[in-house]
């Protein structure tokens, strides 16, 4: 089996209309002080630690001066007017820590001039690692294209919807009916995922080149075959203080994924090989010479066994055949008793007694992904939705603050960096995924991911009990095995005798 290295690609947009600037965003990831010329404000991240590798690639046709960062995005920014411009787009990749830093820089070089220079876009990327095991890219791309004198071209075009008689549709205003026309296709959706799938290639080709038996896979556990339930993304932050032995939700949340997944595989592992052994004796059944086609009866076999063990126990000291058969009688007392409880004495209904059990384990596992998906999502909006809550003051606060007032805005931004980065973030979240963010439901939200977890909890109990029925049948399974073996040298003399008649 090939070992599977961490995969982790994500992308985004900076938007200004979410409250971000491409300037901002190219200053925290190579850890620069760059001034916004569009607001006049500067973003200082000379003091982040973990930057170490930054560098602009640009097409054949782009300016030499984009090669400066400020020049770059400062471009970008004061050639989009509108206010909520979409200013860049972003991508943020895991690093496989089996390359070494000078082939993890190659591996996102190479990987950002096919996808992106080659098709016309500037690329700024930085390398981030604090020597925590979380070594990543980020990847910042323009998104307005370049005509062959090096300036910024038009991203659409607008054309008129027409009729079936190929005239303009007039609108109620007076104006016509248009559509928007991508003229770059840089925006496709289906880019994302030859992008996803180029950077599991890329990273593989470099794995193997370097003797790395690790790959990665940017498909999904359902796309490739694997019937587990996800894991949730764990982030830096997480990561850090379950390193330091300090539990967190994300942290419980996947250890509990873990062993239901673990419990899961367990149980389908034993049940395939209960169905091939029930397909193995059906066919040999069936294969038997002169026999008709009958499916034993299960509880005559279980008191064969018992007379089985009963003989063999003879040769040893009577303490020990009475202690034998103290153990022997209970487990063919709860095997009759399983089995006749569940409406079982043929190998058809146990078959048919452990397609149940099976559809069972799936029901289980269906419901189990549901709800693990929901508390995921639940995570992230109780998290951003406290983070928004608590930091709110501080952003109100710098807002009150004018562009005039540099030094002192400066001061605050730098003195609260932390808390800013945190609502921000939080608010792009919130804003992304509700449609009204001045209510937060966050007690709410914390009683319905209670509510799930208490759930989930009583399904992995289920699992427990299927997986303690599971091993009743695997019991049932030796004893039967032992009976149909001491039951074959009488077969044997049955069918000479029964030729030496014939004959």
């Amino acid at each position: 089996m090939i070992p599977i290295a961490i995969y982790h690609w994500n992308i985004g947009i900076v938007s200004r209309g979410k409250g971000k600037s491409a300037v901002a965003a190219a200053a925290y990831r190579s850890g620069e002080r760059l001034t916004n010329e569009w607001d006049g404000m500067t973003h200082d991240y000379t003091r982040k630690g973990g930057v170490v590798h930054t560098e602009i690639m640009l097409p054949p046709h782009a300016p030499p001066s984009f090669s400066d960062r400020s020049t770059l995005w400062n471009s970008v920014e004061l050639y989009e007017k509108a206010g909520n411009a979409q200013l860049a787009r972003e991508i943020d990749a895991a690093l496989p820590i089996e390359l070494s830093r000078e082939e993890q820089i190659r591996l996102v070089r190479e990987y950002c001039s096919s996808q992106f220079v080659s098709r016309g876009m500037c690329v700024d990327f930085a390398i981030h690692d604090t020597d925590k095991g979380n070594p990543h890219c980020h990847i910042m791309l323009t998104m307005r294209p370049l005509d062959e004198r090096g300036t910024w071209a038009a991203k659409s075009k607008k054309e008129y919807d027409l009729d079936e008689n190929g005239e303009r549709i007039r609108l109620p205003s007076g104006r016509y009916k248009t559509h928007k026309v991508d003229l770059t296709g840089w925006n496709d959706k289906d880019n994302t995922l030859l992008w996803r799938k180029a950077w599991a290639d890329y990273t593989n080709d470099f794995l193997e080149r370097n003797g790395s038996p690790e790959r990665i896979d940017h498909r999904s556990n359902a796309e490739r075959g694997i019937d587990e339930l996800p894991t949730v993304h764990m982030g830096v932050a997480a990561c850090q203080m379950e390193k330091k032995g300090i539990a967190t939700e994300k942290g419980e949340l996947n250890r509990n994924i873990q062993k239901a997944n673990r419990l899961i595989r367990e149980i389908r592992a034993q049940i395939g090989k209960l169905k091939e052994w029930i397909a193995d004796l059906f066919k040999a059944r069936e294969t038997a010479p002169k026999q008709p086609p009958q499916s034993p009866n299960l509880a005559n076999l279980l008191m064969k066994y018992l007379s089985v063990q009963r003989e063999k126990s003879r040769k040893y000291s009577q303490r020990w055949q009475q202690q034998h058969a103290a153990d022997e009688l209970k487990t063919i007392a709860a095997a009759v008793n399983y089995l006749s409880e569940h409406s079982i004495s043929t190998l058809d209904e146990l078959d048919a007694s452990l397609s149940s059990v099976s559809d069972k384990v799936y029901s289980i596992r269906e419901g189990m992904k549901t709800a693990e998906q929901r508390m995921k999502e639940l995570q992230k909006l109780i998290e951003n939705g406290e983070n928004y809550l608590q930091y709110k003051p501080i952003h109100a606060e710098l807002k009150k603050l004018k562009n005039g007032w540099t030094n002192k805005r400066d001061k605050y931004e730098e003195a609260h960096r932390a808390e800013l980065t945190l609502w921000n973030a939080a608010s792009r979240y919130l804003h992304a995924n509700l449609t009204d963010i001045k209510m937060l439901p966050i007690s709410k939200w914390k009683q319905e991911y209670a509510d799930l977890k208490e759930q989930r909890d009583t399904d992995y109990t289920k699992l427990k009990a299927t997986r303690t029925e599971v091993a009743e049948l695997q019991k049932i399974r030796r004893c039967v095995d032992i009976a149909l073996r001491a039951d074959q040298p009488e077969q044997a003399q049955t069918r000479t005798k029964l030729h030496e008649q014939e004959r």
